[in-house]
């Protein structure tokens, strides 16, 4: 069946993926809206809520990456100090952005600086 055929018969509009980007922007963050990957997504919920800790799962939930993804880029930014392993909650391991990290507090700039001018553009 053609997608005019479905808008036919359900009566609905159905978006293009065009329209629901644009949408979705303005609730993308500011390092993912600059560099679109799974990366971003991550480091915008975690530089976002820094003063909280997450399990894997929690991050994977909110910033919208899949499981897998969130699992080996949590690992990758362990390794480079960018996030650090915070306590243990059954077999969770939470896991907060690194406030001794040259890297990180950089990260929260440059993503400050993107918000910032994000604003400034709306107004």
């Amino acid at each position: 069946m053609s997608v005019t055929n479905l808008k036919k018969r359900s009566g609905t509009k159905l978006s293009s993926r065009k329209e629901t980007v644009s949408k979705n922007m303005i609730e993308v963050g500011p390092l993912a809206s600059t560099f679109p990957c799974s990366e971003s997504r991550i480091l915008d919920h975690m530089v976002t809520m820094n003063d909280f800790d997450y399990s894997i799962s929690d991050i994977s939930k909110i910033s919208g990456v899949g499981f897998k993804t969130t699992l080996n880029v949590v690992h990758k930014l362990e390794d480079q100090g960018i996030l650090k392993r915070t306590r243990k909650i059954g077999n969770a391991i939470l896991y907060k952005l690194n406030p001794d990290s040259s890297q990180a507090k950089s990260i929260g700039k440059l993503a400050f600086e993107i918000a910032k001018k994000r604003i400034r553009e709306k107004i």
